[in-house]
C-alpha cells in the first residue's frame, strides 16, 4: 500500500508518518520508485502501537524511541524489554532529598523484603514509590501508607501476574515483547480508570454526597 492508504487506515496523518520515519519509530517503506514507498501490514501494526503509547500511555517520541530499541534488540531478554519500559515510565527526577524520603526509601525496601519480589535495588519504581510515600508523610497522611501499602501491594501482585501472562501467550519473541510493552504502559493508563471507577463506586455506597439532587451517573442509589 501507498502511504495515503497507510495514512487513512491507521488515521495518521502523511507528514505525522514520514515524522516517525526520521525519528526511528517506523520503519521505512520499500521503495518503489525513487519518490514513492510501499508500505505493509507490519507498518499498519506499529503506527497503530506507536499511537496507544502517545495517546493512550502518554510517552514522548523519544521514550517510545528508545522502548523500541529494545523491543527490537535481539539481544534483549522479554524480562529486560519490560525494564527499560519501566525505565522511561519512571519521573525524571527525584523528589526532595529529607528525612521523609529516606525513611519511605527503607520502607519501599521493607516491603520488597516482606513480599519476598525479586527486584533490583536500583529499578525506577522504587524510587518513585519512595517519592508517593515520602509526600503522604509529609501531608501528614502517615496512616494511610500503613493501612493501604500492603493492600496495594497484594493488587499489583495480582494484576502484574495477569500482566506477564499475556505476553509468555507468544511463542515468537517480537509477539512477547510487544504483548510485555502494551501490558506495561497501556496496563496503567487501564488499572488507574478502573480504580478511579472503583472509587467512586466505594464512595458511593457509603452515602457520601447523595442526596436528592445528586446528578445521575453518579453512582448513588436512588433513596
Amino acid at each position: 500500500m501507498r502511504v495515503g492508504e497507510l495514512s487513512r487506515r491507521t488515521g495518521v496523518s502523511v507528514p505525522t508518518i514520514k515524522f516517525y520515519v526520521r525519528e526511528g519509530l517506523l520503519h521505512a517503506g520499500e521503495l518503489s520508485s525513487p519518490n514513492q514507498a510501499r508500505y505493509d501490514e507490519s507498518h499498519v501494526r506499529r503506527l497503530r502501537l506507536v499511537r496507544a503509547l502517545i495517546d493512550v500511555g502518554g510517552l514522548s517520541v523519544a521514550a517510545i524511541r528508545d522502548v523500541l530499541a529494545a523491543v527490537e534488540d535481539p539481544g534483549r531478554s522479554v524480562h529486560e524489554v519490560l525494564g527499560a519500559a519501566h525505565d522511561r515510565l519512571a519521573p525524571r527526577e527525584d523528589g526532595p532529598d529529607d528525612t521523609a524520603r529516606e525513611a519511605a526509601h527503607e520502607q519501599v525496601l521493607a516491603l520488597i523484603a516482606r513480599r519476598g519480589w525479586q527486584v533490583h535495588g536500583d529499578a525506577p519504581a522504587i524510587r518513585s514509590l519512595a517519592d508517593a510515600l515520602a509526600a503522604l508523610h509529609r501531608l501528614g497522611h502517615t496512616r494511610f501508607a500503613e493501612m493501604s501499602l500492603d493492600l496495594y501491594a497484594e493488587a499489583a501482585e495480582r494484576v502484574a501476574a495477569s500482566d506477564v501472562a499475556y505476553a509468555a501467550r507468544e511463542a515468537a519473541r517480537e509477539d512477547a515483547v510487544e504483548n510485555a510493552v502494551v501490558g506495561t504502559v497501556l496496563g496503567d493508563a487501564l488499572f488507574t480508570s478502573l480504580r478511579r471507577l472503583a472509587q467512586v463506586d466505594a464512595s458511593a455506597r457509603t452515602g457520601w454526597g447523595c442526596g436528592p439532587s445528586t446528578a445521575p451517573g453518579s453512582g448513588c442509589s436512588p433513596r
